[in-house]
């Protein structure tokens, strides 16, 4: 699957809403959506001009409805779904964020970051806010996405 648009980008995070597949801190699940925007959270805050970083974090949670039950292969099919609209530096970092990944970019100095936010986000519980507030964060890297190839 690849995503054309925010549009279609946002409709799939919103179907991570109340889907449980990351393990909680105390052998639960943690809820997709609320990891997802924990996780964008925790990294606008470390890193609030880093845009691309925040929506690694945001889309790395689409893995999971992209292929139930291949944990393996959750990052790789994030990654390969967002590249086409969000370029290849965020499909890199969601490629890299889990143990799972073997091809992840060690020169990315903001992967452990990423990670560590992911498990951060994991165990803690707080109020990130609203998807609908990162859409213009997700349209803004579309767009500047979309110029850079169209330069290349």
């Amino acid at each position: 699957m690849e995503l054309r648009s925010v549009e279609e980008l946002m409709d799939l995070l919103y179907v991570c809403r109340g889907r449980y597949g990351v393990p909680g801190p105390r052998g639960g699940r943690v809820d997709l959506h609320q990891h997802a925007l924990r996780t964008a959270a925790l990294l606008r805050r470390a890193r609030p001009a880093d845009k691309e970083l925040q929506v690694a974090g945001l889309v790395h949670a689409i893995g999971p409805l992209l292929g139930p039950g291949d944990q393996a292969r959750h990052a790789d099919r994030a990654a390969d779904a967002v590249r086409p609209l969000l370029g290849g530096r965020v499909a890199g970092l969601v490629r890299g964020h889990t143990p799972f990944s073997s091809d992840a970019d060690p020169a990315d100095d903001d992967l452990p970051r990423l990670r560590q936010a992911v498990e951060e986000a994991r165990v803690s519980a707080f109020d990130a806010g609203v998807l609908e507030d990162w859409r213009t964060v997700l349209e803004l890297v579309a767009k500047r996405n979309s110029r850079l190839e169209s330069v290349d």
